[in-house]
């Protein structure tokens, strides 16, 4: 799963927020590619755009980037081309989204 050229969906209550196009610009274990919006990004870009924000202070504030990043995962989910995974961080800035994922639960430790 993730091979380059690959596409994975991101989802969400109000059906699809977008597209990934897997295009190997991620830095392993992260996969990245262009971001094609879908019907539903507009109710949850404000998630994405505070959670990037809050990224690049992360070592000032922790717990609210955490916050933001369970908000997100809460709002949708991601699908592979295989189907919904377990658990995943994802990051979208305009038309560019990078992401992993696990097929299990992360570890809390």
């Amino acid at each position: 799963m993730g091979a380059e050229g690959s596409v994975w969906r991101v989802v969400g209550r109000g059906g699809t927020v977008g597209e990934i196009t897997v295009d190997g610009s991620g830095d392993f274990p992260w996969l990245g590619g262009r971001f094609t919006p879908g019907p539903a990004h507009d109710a949850v870009k404000p998630l994405f755009e505070r959670e990037l924000a809050l990224l690049e202070r992360i070592d000032e504030d922790p717990e609210a980037w955490e916050a933001a990043r369970a908000e997100i995962e809460r709002a949708v989910d991601l699908v592979s081309p295989q189907g919904p995974v377990a658990e995943f961080l994802l990051h979208v800035d305009g038309d560019r989204a990078w992401f992993r994922w696990s097929d299990e639960p992360f570890s809390s430790g």
